[in-house]
């Protein structure tokens, strides 16, 4: 009865082991996924550094130019050049300033502006 017992809990270390080691990897690879997405994104092609621009009129014009030039886009312009705009904002976290925050979400505004659409309520 010992060796059954003994067997056993080996048996659930060896899978603890491994789900730990599968996890770490998975976890390590997947850790900047969100910087490849902005670098390497098929969506559009975006002018480099358009979202360190302190000015937000010349970044919502960036990405509405990237947006209607762009073939490989699935969606309106519009709702593309937003979707890049948040996904950056979002994925930015606590690690963007205040005033980049504040630049980019003014540039959300001009963006709804330069496709004449209504600001949400």
């Amino acid at each position: 009865m010992a060796k059954k017992t003994a067997k056993k809990s080996a048996r659930k270390t060896a899978k603890k082991s491994s789900k730990k080691s599968s996890k770490k990897t998975v976890k390590k690879s997947s850790k900047r996924w969100s910087a490849d997405v902005t670098a390497h994104s098929d969506a559009m092609d975006l002018q480099g550094g358009v979202f360190t621009l302190k000015d937000p009129k010349k970044i919502a014009r960036s990405l509405k130019k990237s947006a209607e030039t762009s073939h490989r886009r699935k969606s309106p312009p519009f709702r593309s050049a937003m979707s890049m705009l948040n996904f950056y904002l979002n994925r930015g976290g606590k690690n963007l300033p205040a005033s980049q925050k504040k630049i980019l979400d003014r540039a959300k505004e001009e963006l709804r502006k330069l496709f004449h659409k209504e600001e949400p309520s």
